[in-house]
């Protein structure tokens, strides 16, 4: 699972942007962070990946107290928890199969066990006949299905989506949220930072609702509800 006590991040000089934040998630749970901008979501999947450190409060992840995790075993921690960017982060004069393969050779699989499991999730996602495409060529939500494909290839017990149909058209968007359903079924936590009721209203996700870095509502099944 993933804890928060009473987390407080300060940016310099004195910008606050999260303070006092509390909340527990367990595997299996689908949650949407939701805010203005500035309300604090980036900056909570920030934390999650030690790209930022706290100024107050412990990060647990699983029995792992994250404020005192190594840098050595900061990577480990990224195979774990991924995240999927709203700018994709793709390699645009890569093919799809090679994005989708570039962490298992970064992890050193050896290429069987690589074309295998790339080759299994893109058949999942259904993104085969897209395989030797160059990434540059495919549209907005093509190219977000290959950064999903990328994030799972590693099997990760943690996917943070940062906005992460910030840019589609709505058939799209709710292609891509069938697709981190299906990732849920899998028994991960999956957190979405979102301001799209849309995407709220369509997984029907627990809703952590935050307002200038304090969370005001927590509730399952939630709404998208700003004051």
């Amino acid at each position: 699972m993933i804890i928060f006590r009473n987390v407080t991040k300060i940016f310099p000089p004195h910008t606050v942007a999260l303070d006092r934040v509390s909340f527990e998630i367990e595997f299996g749970e689908l949650v949407a962070l939701v805010g203005r901008s500035g309300a604090g979501k980036t900056t909570i999947l920030k934390l999650l990946t030690k790209e930022i450190e706290p100024t107050y409060g412990e990060i647990w992840y699983k029995n792992l107290n994250l404020n005192h995790l190594s840098k050595k075993k900061i990577p480990i921690l990224r195979k774990k928890i991924t995240t999927i960017f709203q700018d994709f982060k793709l390699l645009l004069n890569k093919t799809v199969f090679q994005n989708v393969a570039l962490p298992l050779e970064i992890a050193g699989w050896d290429k069987k066990r690589i074309n295998d499991r790339v080759n299994y999730i893109l058949e999942r996602l259904n993104l085969m006949k897209y395989k030797d495409k160059l990434t540059k060529v495919l549209s907005g939500g093509e190219k977000q299905k290959v950064a999903i494909a990328r994030a799972l290839s590693l099997d990760p017990e943690v996917i943070l989506c940062d906005e992460p149909t910030g840019n589609l058209d709505p058939i799209t968007t709710k292609e891509i949220l069938d697709v981190i359903l299906e990732a849920k079924n899998d028994n991960k936590i999956i957190i979405i930072a979102t301001h799209n009721p849309e995407v709220v209203g369509y997984l029907k996700p627990r809703v952590i609702t935050l307002d200038y870095g304090r969370i005001v509502r927590d509730e399952y099944p939630g709404k998208f509800i700003l004051t």
